[in-house]
């Protein structure tokens, strides 16, 4: 098994933000241990076009792992096995995305803090002290529940991998996600039992809506002013229209949904049925559950594979890493401990990214075998990751 040491077209207009530097200052190599680092099906895999967070970025793929209390996100050249660069100042970060069609990746804090500290904090060197202290004031409106906290996305720039601004959002960010067209970033913030909706466009909090209990996860189908949130507390998936700011439909999907996976071509949302250790198939026309396949014990992250004919799930409760066949339903189980955590596909599905609760590492699974081939050492605990793929 091979072990890496890591540190970790858009569309217009976008706000008018000064030259960055390159963030390419930092960069420097570390050796993977086994000549597995120029094997040409980890290269090929690497360069192929995938589902979910496998987005488009400059002339290399990167792999983005946010590390929780570590208080960064480590980057991966994913074709040399190098370090590029470790984004810091990025508290307590869990929630990542990044999308095609954006420039950006958005990073959630799951800490919440003083507003009256906020004016004091670091600013983005993209940022004028006035901007930094005008954004960071109390407004007059405060927007999300009125006992709300105050927590921050942070906007970076994928390229540059440079943190531009830093924006305040009503309590502590679990994940987040970017709509296809590149337009909207969504925050889930279980403590406020609701989202926030940030424009990208102007790199401003366009909207805070209530959508249930505990929400924790969300994804987009083929309408990108559609995002769909599970809520924990209550066992429901909301649809909810971003640009009017209102739910249109709760669809029941079991105990406690978390991580979710939407197929876009089917119409097919993957739930994980998280304490109950189930995931299920919910038909989004109908809003009804079509199948529920049982995992056992507790479950984590979801994933749809690279052909869109399996679902692969983190079943941390039993230490096991489980393929469902969506045609016949039946679930293969292959050993991965301990505790796999967040889980997302790699470009070309032939390679699933899976991080450890309790270790500081993601496993590289190969999706053909379901064991790992490699690993990724990080810091602290590997949250929502995000692929980054060159453009062409």
């Amino acid at each position: 098994m091979r072990r890496v040491g890591v540190i970790a077209p858009y569309p217009e207009p976008f706000p008018e933000l000064p030259d960055l530097p390159d963030g390419r200052s930092m960069t420097h190599t570390c050796k993977w241990n086994t000549t597995m680092k120029t094997s040409s099906t980890f290269l090929a895999l690497l360069a192929a076009t995938a589902l979910g967070t496998s987005v488009a970025l400059a002339d290399q793929t990167k792999i983005f792992i946010p590390e929780g209390s570590a208080n960064a996100v480590r980057v991966i050249d994913g074709e040399t096995g190098d370090m590029i660069s470790r984004i810091e100042g990025v508290d307590a970060v869990h929630g990542l995305a990044g999308s095609a069609n954006s420039p950006y990746l958005v990073a959630g804090s799951y800490m919440e803090v003083d507003r009256d500290d906020l004016a004091e904090m670091d600013r983005p060197a993209a940022v004028s002290a006035d901007e930094h202290e005008a954004h960071h004031a109390k407004p007059k409106k405060a927007m999300g529940p009125s006992d709300a906290g105050v927590s921050l996305l942070s906007i970076i720039d994928a390229e540059s991998m440079s943190v531009l601004r830093k924006i305040d959002v009503p309590g502590a960010v679990h994940h987040v996600s970017i709509s296809p067209d590149g337009r909207f970033a969504v925050s889930t913030h279980p403590s406020g039992d609701g989202i926030s909706v940030v424009d990208l466009s102007t790199l401003k909090v366009s909207a805070w809506i209530a959508t249930g209990s505990l929400p924790n996860y969300a994804a987009f189908g083929a309408d990108p002013g559609i995002a769909y949130v599970s809520n924990a507390g209550n066992g429901t998936i909301s649809e909810v229209d971003l640009a009017r700011g209102i739910v249109l439909r709760n669809f029941v999907a079991g105990d406690t949904p978390e991580h979710i996976a939407l197929d876009d071509q089917t119409g097919r949302l993957y739930v994980a049925d998280a304490d109950v250790g189930v995931v299920a198939e919910i038909d989004m026309g109908s809003g009804q559950m079509t199948r529920s396949f049982d995992i056992g014990d507790e479950i984590h992250g979801v994933d749809l594979s690279g052909d869109r004919k399996s679902v692969y799930v983190a079943a941390k409760g039993s230490n096991r890493l489980a393929s469902i066949d969506i045609a016949t339903g039946a679930v293969a189980m292959s050993p991965l401990s301990p505790d796999p955590y967040h889980l997302t596909t790699m470009p070309g599905g032939d390679t699933i990214l899976v991080s450890s609760r309790s270790e500081p590492k993601v496993w590289m699974v190969d999706a053909a075998t379901m064991t790992p081939r490699g690993e990724i050492m990080i810091e602290g605990e590997g949250h929502q990751m995000v692929v980054m793929q060159p453009r062409h």
